[in-house]
């Protein structure tokens, strides 16, 4: 009797990767990005070699010699980054010739990040030599004038700084009132949009031309005040509120040097509380502690009257 051989069917292949399969090594490498991105980190691996390094040295005079935020001089001035490091100690070492202190520059240089790739003997020096010559600011007094007011390094000097003295010369800015480092801030002022008009608005308040410019002479400030947040409401509680006359601005202009919520109304408000009344320079010129003192003697004055 022959024997059949019955043969199973040999299943096929299995579609699944085997338990120990062999990587592959990869052919490229993507590294990591750091948690926390900052210039220096991500600017250097931008560039290689020595190109990093430089990169990475400018930064740090940027940030630590002169106290630079670099994200945002970087940000604001693009040109920064392919500046020579020589280039920026350049501009930053005129204005040390001038005077100015690292961190005077550094303060500069973060509200007008472009002036770090200027070019400082076409920039730069019109302007020094204009306050030194035609504005006549002592050389001892560059630092202060630059330092009070930085935005006259952004200026034109034939386009803004020359109109402006011309016309403070004008109105008086002359001999004993002579614009000086404290009264550069008015050289940036534009004649036609902000010196004329705030001229105009005291005019319209009843003051002749000439009251008018006394009273400028004597508080320079008054140049650079807001009309809309600074004039109007104060002569609005001047008037309406304190009852008194306008006549008082002339002898005391520095009223609206004066803050309108942290001092006038606080003091109008003492005096009229206890029945008292002084002239506005009585009033505001002096400390708190000064004001307090007198209204103490004006409130025992009675009292040593009678006795």
């Amino acid at each position: 009797m022959a024997l059949r051989l019955q043969l199973s069917p040999i299943p096929p292949p299995s579609a699944k990767p085997p338990k120990n399969p062999i990587l592959k090594p990869r052919t490229a490498f993507t590294p990591l990005r750091p948690l926390y991105p900052t210039v220096l980190s991500s600017s250097t691996t931008a560039v290689g070699g020595d190109s990093g390094l430089r990169f990475r040295e400018k930064l740090l005079y940027l940030e630590h010699d002169l106290g630079v935020d670099s994200s945002k001089a970087l940000s604001l001035n693009p040109a920064v980054r392919a500046a020579p490091l020589s280039s920026l100690r350049s501009v930053a070492d005129f204005l040390a010739s001038f005077g100015l202190r690292p961190a005077d520059s550094g303060r500069i240089f973060s509200m007008y990040p472009h002036l770090l790739t200027s070019d400082p003997a076409a920039d730069l020096r019109p302007v020094f030599d204009f306050l030194l010559g035609l504005a006549a600011i002592p050389s001892a007094d560059i630092r202060k004038a630059v330092v009070r007011c930085p935005r006259l390094l952004v200026c034109s000097v034939p386009g803004q700084l020359q109109p402006a003295l011309y016309f403070l010369r004008r109105l008086g800015f002359v001999g004993q009132h002579r614009i000086t480092c404290q009264t550069t801030v008015l050289l940036v002022s534009s004649v036609e949009d902000t010196l004329i008009p705030k001229l105009d608005y005291l005019q319209s308040l009843g003051f002749s031309y000439r009251e008018t410019k006394k009273m400028v002479l004597r508080s320079p400030g008054l140049l650079t005040f807001s009309i809309e947040n600074n004039f109007r409401p104060k002569v609005e509680f001047l008037v309406g509120e304190m009852g008194r006359e306008l006549s008082e601005l002339e002898e005391f202009p520095q009223y609206f040097s004066c803050s309108l919520e942290g001092k006038i109304k606080p003091r109008h408000r003492m005096l009229v509380e206890n029945g008292f009344s002084m002239p506005l320079s009585e009033m505001l010129k002096v400390s708190d502690g000064e004001f307090r003192k007198r209204l103490v003697e004006m409130r025992l004055r009675p009292v040593g009257e009678k006795l």
